[in-house]
């Protein structure tokens, strides 16, 4: 059986594997773990999803970074999220969370880092302002937030797949990212690093917060290279018939 994971951003891919892909292509790391490099956002992570299924994938996990919508949560802590939910409609959506998986991943993983489950929100592009944060946490009661895994789950859940989300917080509740970071990001949601120099050059002072949320993303991909140590066990899972 094959497992289908995921990744947005290259930084994320080199946590899994040294192999370098390009936006949209995928290979395996393993003879059962196959690997797709999607770009930001749920339009490239839903069409990520359905060429893994192509692809042969039984089994489906988003992998990568979020932000923290908690005060309790830091840079580098793991995420398994046990509800998706959309910040639209407020609410927890049916979408296919694998209990089993999730419970034996938990067990798994408790040893190694320390695991919270909790609601993982859904935004449509980067949510920068921590005041924009505490307030999906208050409407959603949700820990977290990424772009991506809501809509790799709604891919599982309509080929009825099962599905994982191992998400680790970059940037905590309390910090808004800087306005480089915003400035600087193309259509596709991809910072380009012209524009962050450019924007940076003319702005220094937005240096010192670059800095800060680099090593909060260093500390993230850290605990994601921790946990790819156990990849092979992880999915091993099998769903009952």
């Amino acid at each position: 059986m094959i497992t289908g994971i995921v990744v947005a951003l290259p930084e994320e891919l080199n946590t899994l594997t040294s192999i370098k892909l390009t936006k949209g292509s995928s290979r395996f790391i393993s003879n059962t773990v196959l690997v797709v490099y999607s770009g930001t956002g749920p339009i490239n992570a839903r069409s990520a999803a359905e060429h893994l299924i192509t692809q042969g994938a039984t089994k489906l996990i988003s992998w990568g970074c979020a932000a923290a919508l908690s005060e309790s949560l830091k840079p580098g802590d793991l995420i398994l999220a046990n509800a998706l939910i959309s910040t639209e409609e407020s609410k927890a959506i049916a979408l296919n969370v694998c209990a089993n998986w999730h419970q034996q991943t938990t067990k798994l993983l408790a040893s190694v880092v320390k695991v919270t489950s909790g609601g993982l929100a859904e935004s449509k592009g980067i949510v920068s302002s921590s005041e924009d944060k505490k307030k999906i946490h208050s409407n959603t009661n949700a820990v977290a937030l990424d772009m991506e895994s809501i809509a790799i789950a709604q891919v599982a859940n309509q080929h009825a797949l099962p599905f994982l989300a191992i998400r680790v917080i970059a940037d905590p509740v309390e910090m808004s990212l800087p306005l480089a970071i915003t400035h600087s990001l193309n259509q596709q949601g991809d910072v380009v690093l012209s524009k962050l120099l450019g924007y940076l050059a003319l702005h220094p002072r937005e240096l010192p917060g670059l800095i800060r949320l680099g090593l909060h993303f260093r500390s993230a991909t850290k605990t994601l290279k921790l946990i790819a140590q156990h990849l092979d066990a992880i999915t091993l899972f099998q769903e009952e018939q």
